[in-house]
């Protein structure tokens, strides 16, 4: 669908639109078809939101929309995301947590099952979909995904185990005020959520490459040209079973990258040999793209 943005005065902003849209429709879905008649509370501010308004029809006498709080919860928020991460990104989100709450005004709530193990696996499942591919593409559902994504850029921790760890509040928050069976389920609809957002949001995921080639300069050259990267040259390597010499490569890419890193190696080595080692912890300084 990419190119028919390239009809759009701003073709970036309109796929990030588009983005929000599909993210938008995939947390509505989870919320109004699974969370709502499971009694699962969500992830994040999406889950606070719908604690707070169940409790506010024994408070006040009547239920505050559960699309009404979470866009007054986020509010606040953005204020973070505005001075910590970045004003495109948290414009986006802005117009990303509008959206949501308009979608789960109107997407009508229907009750697809009443097994709270269905509705917390499918529920979590489709939410962390939606927030891994908002995140993949330069957008946030807003709320806690904030404060994730500071935590993750001083810690390099996964956004999804981040998530996991803020939403335990969340869980034991349902268990005091409605009952520990629907804490324990929406603890399961978390742990799901967070895996699939781990699953779906790649660029987080970083591996180490050691390539083993006689032509270094190319290999070098047309990685470079097809990825943002450093590159360590270790130069007279000398193979165990001819002797020959030989000169290794090392770097460091993320899964979201690995596409791009098979087809530089087709182009400049495709005899090159190519070691990979998944999810690696960096210390000191790694590029990531601006959100």
């Amino acid at each position: 669908m990419n190119w028919l943005f390239k009809f759009f005065p701003h073709p970036d902003y309109a796929a990030k639109f588009s983005f929000a849209v599909v993210y938008a429709l995939l947390a509505s879905v989870s919320v109004r078809l699974f969370y709502g008649p499971g009694k699962i509370y969500s992830s994040g501010i999406t889950g606070i939101a719908q604690i707070l308004s169940t409790l506010s029809n024994r408070l006040i006498g009547f239920e505050v929309p559960v699309s009404l709080m979470l866009l007054l919860l986020n509010l606040p928020l953005f204020f973070l995301g505005w001075h910590k991460i970045g004003h495109k990104f948290t414009f986006f989100t802005g117009i990303t947590v509008v959206l949501t709450s308009v979608f789960m005004q109107i997407i009508p709530s229907e009750v697809l099952s009443k097994d709270p193990v269905i509705c917390a696996i499918f529920g979590g499942a489709t939410m962390g979909a939606g927030i891994g591919y908002a995140l993949k593409n330069g957008l946030s559902s807003g709320g806690l995904d904030f404060i994730s994504i500071a935590v993750r850029k001083k810690t390099g921790k996964s956004i999804g185990s981040i998530s996991i760890f803020f939403n335990f509040l969340i869980m034991i928050a349902a268990g005091i005020l409605f009952g520990w069976q629907s804490a324990l389920y929406s603890a399961l609809a978390i742990f799901v959520c967070g895996k699939v957002t781990d699953a779906v949001f790649t660029k987080q995921k970083k591996m180490q490459v050691t390539i083993i080639t006689r032509f270094p300069d190319e290999v070098v050259h047309t990685i470079q040209d097809h990825i943002r990267r450093g590159i360590t040259i270790i130069h007279e390597a000398e193979g165990a079973y001819r002797h020959d010499k030989q000169t290794v490569l090392i770097t460091v890419v993320t899964r979201y990258e690995l596409p791009l890193l098979r087809q530089a190696m087709r182009e400049s080595d495709p005899k090159a040999f190519v070691s990979i080692a998944d999810n690696v912890q960096i210390l000191g300084r790694f590029y990531e793209e601006q959100l």
